[in-house]
């Protein structure tokens, strides 16, 4: 076979790989998102239970990274303590470790299984969450699918004249194999994707041990520079826990490459009869000796990232000068002037979301900066709605026709139900994310899951309103409308469940129930101010009843 065609046969099948990984992590994240988010948040036990629960995440990810960056965006934001965070990316590496394992088990049989299972779940069935869980099947069966291919792939570079020249350099020169890895390994993001390759190529003889160990040690290497990569431009409190984990993973990968060139040792048989399989249990053993031995020194580890990355100070902000889009050179003209007020409600929108967004993460946990600066942002929508009401009135005094003048009713109309959903924000939720932080109470699990499935509702219909703001587009409005019996259906469901936890004897659903059932009514009081915008639209269009009430006759 031509060497191109080898080549192009194994980099179809690596990239087939990266993609499989991708797959499965995405699916995950899609389908379990939030739970997954929630689970590294609130994990107990202190640094052995955080390795624990990052070990879980990982499996579950097929990706000690995503991890990473998610310990470090909850250590930015304050959720995460940085040596629990730290700990939590150590038990991450090893779980990652743990799926190389799983994954290099001679499971072919299954590749037709999988992809069946997987794509039907993914093409026939409409709800999410199944179409992730087959997209999750769909990519361990691409896996097992790729991992075949290289080995097919591997077969002709045997009797390859180059390939044996280039694998005796390498076992000559450990450093170089490690280095060349490690770039690897950084470049293609996954260090799952880069062991299974080794462990390939060590199956079909391409590879013999004496080179793959330093790649091996190499791939872990490059595994702690891709987090570190990722978080590069995030704060100093984040970029410190991938840090500290290259610390200590980096470190232990040099030391044991320190140790393979003074030593040159041999693999004990006790760790597989197959060169895959020593592979693997190699790279499993190694991370879990960086957690039993990392464990006891993440807080030092991470102080010392604390003095690599300093904190810099604050520079003072500047005050908050928000731009307005109302112009009173278009008063004279009604179109313009209208116009001109519509920008000025797309601003006030943007507002109101910008207030929307961060309250699910205070109604979790309580900041006092972040409550003043979302009050901040009410007194700004309360401006807003004050300066469009003003502009709108002195264009009524002008000759306005009968259209115009009912354009403009409607946009006063819609800053005013914008307005009263930053006072829901500033009035109702904050108060009661701060009494709850002051009572230190939780929402149940389930409670809690409903809450935050119920504000991505209403966060997403905010851009849906926005956009029947501007366009007036009937099917878009139509939506909308449809959103709002979505709502009241998820109100009336979350309220049944409610009281079941009540009736079960839910600690958390006792100590926490009127806060609960306050937040789900006030979301779906927001998420009907919003709907308002589509109202006009349809009734312009006979698409809407003026009553819910049937006819008598």
């Amino acid at each position: 076979m031509h060497p191109l065609v080898v080549l192009l046969n194994l980099a179809a099948a690596v990239m087939l790989l990266l993609w499989a990984v991708r797959m499965v992590r995405t699916g995950m994240e899609r389908a379990y998102g939030s739970a997954l988010r929630d689970a590294l948040r609130n994990a107990r036990g202190g640094a052995a239970g955080a390795a624990g629960a990052g070990a879980v995440l990982a499996i579950l990810l097929q990706s000690a990274t995503a991890v990473g960056v998610l310990a470090a965006g909850f250590a930015a934001s304050g959720m995460l303590g940085g040596a629990i965070g730290l700990a939590a990316l150590l038990g991450a590496d090893l779980g990652s470790a743990l799926v190389v394992r799983i994954l290099a088990l001679d499971l072919t049989a299954l590749i037709p299984v999988l992809l069946l299972i997987g794509a039907t779940l993914f093409l026939k069935f409409e709800a999410r969450r199944i179409r992730q869980i087959g997209r999750i099947v769909l990519g361990i069966g691409f896996i097992l699918l790729s991992l075949t291919m290289i080995g097919a792939a591997t077969e002709p570079m045997r009797e390859s004249a180059v390939l044996p020249a280039t694998i005796r350099y390498l076992e000559g020169d450990p450093l170089t194999a490690f280095v060349v890895v490690a770039l690897l390994t950084w470049g293609m993001h996954s260090s799952v994707a880069m062991v299974l390759l080794l462990a390939a190529l060590a199956l079909g003889g391409v590879l013999p041990m004496s080179a793959a160990l330093p790649m091996l040690l190499g791939a872990n290497f490059g595994a702690g520079l891709i987090a570190v990569w990722l978080t590069r431009d995030m704060a100093a409190e984040a970029r410190r826990i991938p840090l500290g984990n290259l610390i200590l993973r980096g470190s232990a990968a040099v030391l044991g490459l320190a140790a393979f060139w003074a030593l040159n040792p041999q693999m004990p048989a006790w760790l597989g009869s197959r060169a895959d399989i020593q592979l693997v249990n190699a790279h499993l053993l190694f991370n879990a000796a960086v957690v039993v031995l990392g464990l006891p020194f993440v807080s030092v580890v991470y102080r010392l990232t604390e003095t690599l990355l300093p904190t810099p100070p604050e520079a003072p902000k500047p005050e908050r000068r928000p731009r307005s889009a109302l112009d009173r050179n278009t008063l004279a003209l009604p179109s313009l002037a209208l116009a001109s007020a519509k920008r000025e409600l797309l601003l006030m929108g943007e507002t109101v979301e910008e207030m929307l967004r961060p309250v699910i993460d205070v109604l979790d946990e309580s900041n006092a900066t972040r409550i003043a600066e979302l009050r901040a942002l009410d007194d700004e929508v309360d401006r807003r709605q004050s300066d469009i009401k003003l502009f709108i009135a002195e264009l009524n005094r002008g000759e306005l026709s009968d259209e115009d003048a009912r354009r403009s009713m409607e946009l006063t109309d819609f800053s005013i139900n914008l307005e009263h959903i930053g006072d829901i924000i500033a009035k109702t939720l904050l108060p009661l994310a701060d009494k709850k932080s002051t009572e230190k109470r939780r929402f149940s699990d389930e409670g809690w899951r409903e809450i935050r499935e119920l504000h991505a509702r209403v966060l997403a219909n905010t851009h849906l309103a926005m956009n029947v703001l501007i366009s007036g587009d009937t099917a878009s409005a139509r939506q909308l409308m449809l959103e709002k019996e979505a709502m009241r259906r998820l109100e009336r469901e979350s309220h049944e469940r409610h009281l079941e936890r009540l009736q079960r004897g839910n600690a958390d659903s006792l100590a926490t129930s009127n806060w609960h059932l306050e937040v789900v009514r006030a979301l779906k009081e927001i998420n009907s101010l919003l709907v308002t915008v589509a109202v006009p639209i349809l009734e312009e269009r006979g698409m809407i009843l003026k009553s819910r009430l049937a006819d008598p006759r």
